[in-house]
């Protein structure tokens, strides 16, 4: 699974900090550093752009 729809969702609320470490099978300290990762950002919210093929 890609590691920026894992953070996506945490960001979004849809699963907590200790879910989303294991998903990608890390510590949950080390979430807090992937958090302020600039290349772990992606789209978060329904005003990105997006194709229109999907």
């Amino acid at each position: 699974m890609d590691k920026r729809k894992v953070i996506s969702a945490y960001r979004r609320g849809f699963i907590t900090m200790q879910e989303c470490a294991q998903i990608l099978g890390i510590d949950s300290v080390q979430i807090l550093g992937m958090m302020n990762d600039p290349k772990m950002v992606g789209p978060s919210g329904p005003w990105q752009k997006q194709s229109a093929g999907g």
